[in-house]
């Protein structure tokens, strides 16, 4: 395979090259972001900065590196980013996936998109692949817009739409969940906690995974790739202090209506994974287990 890596700087596309060198794949990969490269697991001659809105640009990449699969991170993925920044939201979610799917399917190239559980009110979770959408937010919207311009296209196209992905990798600059409560518990700083949203978090190592077996097998259509298991946000943090043994105490119990997030967040998404499982081969990893691992994941970024 010859990848070619769009957001390479993200948080997913970190962990997919960790996991693709780890194992010294056959075959090649090209990041590709629209800020310096900050992937300790790319080389300079593995990486190619780019303004990712300029179509030009990564058209002259595509021909010269002449990739046979496309995995495509690249988003703006703040809800609130995108509702006041509509047109850049346009921009990089939607006409940068068209462009990508577009010339995927020209040249006979797979293409894996990452989308979100946002394109779901939250009313009816969790979701099948084939269940109404019904965006909520600007973020949501500009994913459900690309879905379409890739379905329109009757390609060999993935889309992996998944939740809440949490875990670790070298930079840590990068934060989530998981790792914002450990550390504020840890330093003994008081947290509130939403009390009222319910997600099945994903493993950002069980995400990487899924995108390389989308990869290897070419597949096609909508898949959903998360945990198995529904949690509030507040049963998620909950879950981080009693693993690494910090005060609960420091936890206060808040609903989504007091910081602004009863309107445009969900209020439960989920997945039901059954065809990630059987056409993918996708197992998730189990909550705890993937705290373990995490930890011990920690102990090895800091050697």
């Amino acid at each position: 395979m010859r990848i070619l890596l769009t957001g390479s700087n993200g948080f997913v596309a970190q962990k997919f090259c960790e996991q693709w060198y780890d194992k010294e794949r056959d075959g090649a990969l090209l990041g590709i972001s629209r800020s310096p490269n900050r992937n300790s697991f790319l080389t300079a001659s593995c990486f190619v900065q780019c303004d990712l809105a300029e179509p030009d640009q990564i058209a002259n990449l595509l021909a010269e590196f002449k990739p046979t699969h496309i995995l495509h991170t690249a988003a703006l993925s703040s809800v609130e980013s995108c509702g006041s920044n509509p047109d850049l939201a346009q921009r990089i979610n939607v006409d940068l996936t068209k462009f990508l799917g577009d010339y995927a399917v020209k040249n006979n190239i797979h293409l894996t998109f990452l989308s979100t559980d946002f394109v779901f009110d939250g009313k009816n979770g969790p979701y099948r692949e084939e269940d109404t959408t019904a965006p909520i937010n600007a973020y949501g919207q500009s994913k459900i817009d690309a879905e379409q311009q890739l379905r329109a296209l009757n390609g060999n196209i993935a889309i992996l739409r998944t939740i809440l992905v949490y875990g670790c990798i070298p930079d840590t600059g990068r934060s989530n969940l998981i790792l914002w409560a450990k550390k504020q518990l840890e330093q003994n700083h008081p947290i509130r906690v939403v009390n009222d949203q319910w997600r099945m978090p994903t493993w950002v190592d069980d995400l990487a995974h899924a995108c390389l077996l989308s990869m290897q097998t070419k597949a096609e259509g909508i898949f959903h790739i998360s945990g198995s298991e529904m949690y509030s946000i507040e049963e998620i943090v909950h879950k981080v202090a009693d693993y690494w043994k910090l005060d609960r105490t420091l936890i206060t119990s808040i609903s989504a209506q007091e910081i602004g997030q009863a309107m445009n967040r969900p209020a439960k998404t989920g997945f039901i994974l059954d065809k990630a499982k059987t056409v993918l081969g996708f197992t998730p990893t189990p909550f705890v287990v993937s705290l373990q691992r995490i930890n011990e994941q920690l102990k090895h970024y800091d050697q």
